[in-house]
């Protein structure tokens, strides 16, 4: 099926770049096919070869600008990606981390992650879902050492569960994964979530590596504790976790045990986040690391959160516990906000806060989560390693 284009979107494929959005079709199709499609200008030229699929990215992805999409294209995309990451097969102290980051390598729509010998497939829309089956068969084919598999359906669905075993063994509950000899438990078939975030690997290798030895540690917003246990594991005097979900209490207790480290300095505290800063500032506690990691977006019965709109206010209310010369570890996963953006809104927050204040590092994807130079987007993640002087 031949989908036209608009001149401007013709424009862009030609310069490589992999999202279809719905102002970039000529007309925008009744229902979406399911089939692959063919990309062509308004002269009816080829352009490229890709799908159309309805996912919060846009409506669509190039995936070749020349080959034809079969089992053999499947199969050289999941060969070169299994190759990019061969280092990760040797890495000692480290058996969980991405595989496939979708448009980054090759195929916009799905990623993939090896928590030791099972593989999690996310999928993040119907149309590629469509194809689950050429797409799974191709993997199994280049990774044969895979003893089973997951799959998180990320789309909307009324017939599928958001999550589900795909093939071969089942996983152990938990299933321990290790990253910089940190050990993790991870649910594989638990919801959408599996108790690790793999983007923040470095982050935590940081911490792991004696960041904030010796130190008093504050993790906000810190679901099963991961940035506290690979803390503690580097050393950290103390940490407190605070996370508003109660699930957190008893997942970020199983972290710490697997890791055989005591709980009588790892505090975890079942609180909203703002409601905490509040207690903290009135007790005249004061830490000397603070990690800002929160969701793009989240509701409670209290507040509603965003990034862009309140972010700042975190910023500030970690600026007031941070003791001298402390460290705030400020991320987001938002993609629509750019590095530079980024930081200009932490900057802003922390002269309002009144202290100086020196950036010291920055973190985005690591290397296995692939990103596209035509699709520098994709590279959502964004930290700040902040030394704050008051």
């Amino acid at each position: 099926m031949k989908i036209t284009v608009t001149n401007k979107a013709a424009k862009k494929i030609r310069r490589g770049y992999p999202l279809i959005q719905r102002e970039d079709l000529q007309q925008v199709p009744k229902e979406l096919p399911t089939s692959w499609v063919t990309f062509v200008d308004h002269k009816g030229q080829a352009l490229a070869k890709g799908y159309l699929g309805t996912q919060n990215k846009g409506i669509g992805w190039v995936l070749t600008w020349q080959e034809t999409i079969d089992s053999a294209f499947l199969l050289q995309v999941f060969s070169k990606s299994k190759e990019q990451r061969s280092c990760y097969q040797l890495e000692a102290g480290t058996t969980a981390y991405r595989l496939f980051n979708g448009e980054g390598d090759g195929i916009g729509g799905v990623v993939i992650d090896r928590y030791q010998d099972y593989a999690v497939f996310s999928w993040y829309n119907a149309t590629l879902y469509a194809h689950q089956g050429e797409i799974v068969a191709a993997f199994q084919q280049v990774y044969p050492e895979i003893l089973g598999a997951y799959e998180k359906i990320r789309f909307a669905s009324s017939s599928l569960p958001e999550s589900q075993h795909l093939y071969g063994q089942q996983a152990p509950e938990p299933l321990l994964v290790q990253e910089n000899s940190v050990t993790y438990a991870t649910y594989l078939n638990e919801g959408l979530m599996t108790g690790i975030f793999l983007d923040q690997k470095e982050v935590r290798g940081k911490l792991a590596d004696g960041l904030a030895a010796g130190k008093k540690v504050l993790n906000m917003f810190s679901y099963t504790g991961a940035f506290s246990v690979a803390a503690a594991m580097g050393g950290a005097s103390a940490t407190t976790s605070v996370d508003l979900a109660k699930r957190s209490l008893v997942k970020t207790q199983e972290q710490f045990s697997v890791n055989q480290l005591p709980l009588d300095q790892n505090k975890i505290v079942v609180m909203d986040v703002f409601d905490y800063f509040k207690y903290a500032l009135r007790k005249e506690l004061s830490y000397d690391v603070i990690i800002l990691d929160p969701p793009s977006f989240a509701r409670n019965k209290k507040r509603v959160f965003s990034v862009a709109q309140h972010y700042g206010e975190l910023v500030k209310d970690a600026a007031a516990l941070l003791a001298d010369q402390g460290t705030l570890i400020a991320s987001t996963n938002a993609a629509n906000l750019s590095m530079v953006k980024y930081a200009r809104m932490v900057k802003e927050a922390l002269r309002e806060a009144q202290v100086s204040f020196t950036i010291t590092d920055t973190y985005q994807l690591p290397a296995d989560f692939q990103v596209s130079p035509l699709f520098p987007e994709g590279n959502y993640l964004k930290v700040l390693f902040i030394q704050i002087n008051k």
